[in-house]
């Protein structure tokens, strides 16, 4: 049973991409993180409501701030990696969306002054590599063609976005808990992701967009609530540093299942690429044991 909960919160969140290509079939990329993230922060803060126990202590304001810049930093992610998936592929987006762990780890080598060994340093060499390959080779049609570079600079802003929310949400992660976290996090983004759909005149789709809508639901409910809370259930069984390993499964599942559903072939160098890509970020992910998932 525990292998059937962390394999299937994977493949949750790595459908995440599938039901954003959907819901970006009748709304546009604000809009579609502004709708995602307002379901789950609702839903988040109902349940906080009505949650009975022994209450945590109060957030203080410091905390509070920080939350507030860790929310924006998730809308960023969530805007921006959700809009890549219009302009290149879904193996490619979710490929270099995954790349957080190797930017984190050059923040603390750059800011906190963090060594890491030999074999880490090479790591990232060859993850930036392989990231080459991977969008020099795959020559797959996106949904809008010509514009590949801008969906793979969105795509890697969606990675900086969710690695500056792990930086800073690792501030607090100590003396705060998940539930506290998420939902001021959640709540802020969405906040945001509001404000900018509503002064971009990005509406929510029509009603009658049922796929459309399928997409926002399921992205709220299958890879937002569903997927990332059985991750944290499968603490009880697996390390934080063996869930991590495994969300190197997430960009293989989306692919495969972009595969399957818009016929998105990877080419082999792409793969060979890719495999690079992945290989590098587990060598990154074994020196730094804190590591938490990325919020795809």
């Amino acid at each position: 049973m525990p292998y059937v909960i962390l394999g299937g919160a994977q493949l949750a969140v790595g459908a995440a991409a599938i039901f954003a290509r959907w819901a970006l079939g009748g709304a546009q990329p604000l809009a579609v993180s502004a709708a995602r993230l307002a379901i789950a922060a609702l839903l988040l803060l109902m349940a906080s409501a009505f949650a009975r126990g022994a209450a945590r202590r109060p957030v203080s304001k410091r905390e509070n701030v920080l939350l507030g810049f860790a929310g924006i930093a998730l809308a960023i992610h969530f805007s921006t990696w959700i809009a890549s998936l219009e302009y290149t592929t879904v193996a490619i987006s979710t490929l270099i969306v995954s790349t957080t762990p190797i930017w984190t780890a050059i923040y603390d080598a750059i800011v906190l002054k963090r060594r890491y060994s030999a074999l880490a340093t090479g790591a990232f060499a060859a993850g930036v590599a392989g990231m080459a390959m991977v969008v020099a080779f795959d020559a797959t049609r996106p949904p809008n063609p010509g514009h590949e570079v801008l969906g793979w600079l969105l795509a890697l802003i969606g990675s900086l976005g969710i690695g500056a929310y792990f930086i800073i949400v690792r501030e607090v992660r100590a003396d705060l808990g998940t539930r506290q976290i998420v939902t001021r996090t959640y709540s802020w983004a969405a906040a945001a992701l509001v404000a900018a759909a509503l002064v971009a005149h990005q509406p929510l789709p029509p009603l009658q967009a049922s796929a459309a809508w399928g997409g926002i639901l399921a992205m709220a409910f299958v890879s937002q609530l569903l997927g990332h809370t059985a991750l944290n259930a499968a603490l009880r069984w697996f390390s934080p540093s063996a869930i991590a390993f495994s969300t190197l499964l997430e960009p293989v599942a989306a692919a495969g299942l972009a595969l399957l559903i818009f016929g998105e072939a990877v080419p082999p160098l792409a793969i060979v690429g890719g495999v690079v890509l992945l290989v590098s970020i587990a060598l990154v992910l074994r020196e730094d044991r804190a590591w938490t998932n990325p919020i795809v």
